[in-house]
């Protein structure tokens, strides 16, 4: 009889401890509903959130958009970044913003999806576009200046981080294995090569594609890669000073788009991811190779490099972004301690 109240009076303190359990995760549940409404519930957070849309900005970068003191756009910051809405990440001494990507189990994650979709289908003010454009220009000026001044060098202080002999095997057994080479020599199969530098690559492409363009907005390393042309007879290999927005307006499409480690040199990825997309025949390929996300600064002041790697989880937000979807994936570790992806991604077939 004893026993029987015992486990009847725990029983009853199980029942109580469990709805005060339910009781406080609500509780906290609302606390947290309360403060992401909150953070939404300013025209200038709003426009924020629009603005991070497609790309991360620092601090001073942000402030040059919206036209406004650092003080007060980081007290906006710090309401979205503490409601969830934003995540942050360390580029050297800069902190760089962009939108949190919410697990779909998240009790937020309907919230954060459904303003988002609202929130990109409203236009950007006019001054916040010439930001946006004044921002990116003066990237690829900087980019653009370093490699200018610094053409003859930088393949010696690149090999520092990651040499082609250390990746370049990896990627052509990466493609072949994917099945995007053409099955026969005389398939009409395209492939692009954006930022091939020197050309170590084209001879593998021109092997196995019937013609190979490539776009490399240095035309110090474009004459390096001619000379290499020349030099194996690739006569199906054509080489333009540009980028991939020359390759848009060429009116190209591809059964196979490469970018090996030039996405850490541009000044907006999506952009790139986009540009490729459209490239792209249904059916094609967009292989990436690039630095996992890495905490050497050194790199940005030897290479000329805009962004110290990438989370994977970065390359398929612009892949998803631009329609693209997520095939295989890749990763060598390096000896120096980098690491590199090697990232596929497909064009769905019409």
């Amino acid at each position: 009889m004893q026993t029987t109240q015992i486990n009847k009076s725990t029983a009853t303190v199980a029942k109580v401890a469990q709805k005060d359990r339910v009781g406080i995760e609500q509780k906290a549940s609302i606390t947290a509903l309360a403060g992401a409404i909150k953070a939404c519930a300013d025209p200038v957070r709003l426009s924020i959130l629009r603005v991070l849309k497609a790309d991360s900005y620092s601090v001073q970068e942000l402030c040059q958009i919206f036209a406004i003191k650092q003080s007060a756009l980081s007290h906006h910051l710090k309401l979205l970044l503490e409601s969830g809405f934003l995540a942050t990440r360390r580029e050297g001494n800069s902190i760089f913003y962009r939108r949190e990507v919410r697990s779909i189990g998240d009790d937020l994650f309907n919230l954060h999806h459904a303003l988002n979709a609202l929130i990109d289908q409203q236009p950007l003010d006019e001054a916040l576009v010439s930001g946006i454009e004044q921002v990116a220009s003066d990237r690829v000026a900087q980019s653009k200046d370093f490699f200018i001044q610094n053409a003859k060098k930088l393949r010696k202080q690149q090999d520092l981080i990651a040499s082609f002999p250390q990746y370049g095997e990896s990627v052509a057994s990466f493609i072949a294995h994917l099945g995007l080479i053409a099955k026969n020599s005389d398939d009409a199969h395209i492939a692009i090569e954006i930022g091939p530098g020197e050309g170590l690559f084209l001879p593998f492409l021109a092997e196995h594609f019937s013609r190979v363009l490539g776009f490399d907005i240095s035309d110090t390393v474009l004459s390096e890669a001619h000379a290499l042309i020349q030099q194996q007879a690739l006569n199906n290999v054509e080489l333009t000073l540009g980028d991939t927005q020359t390759a848009l307006k060429q009116g190209v499409k591809a059964q196979c788009v490469v970018l090996n480690m030039v996405l850490h040199h541009v000044a907006s990825p999506n952009d790139i991811f986009t540009d490729c997309s459209e490239l792209l025949l249904p059916g094609g390929g967009l292989i990436v190779t690039d630095l996992c996300h890495h905490d050497q600064l050194w790199a940005k002041e030897a290479c000329g490099d805009v962004w110290l790697g990438f989370e994977p989880d970065d390359l398929t937000q612009w892949a998803t972004n631009c329609g693209l979807a997520e095939g295989e994936s890749s990763y060598l570790a390096q000896r120096n301690g980098f690491r590199i992806q090697l990232r596929h991604f497909y064009k769905g077939e019409d």
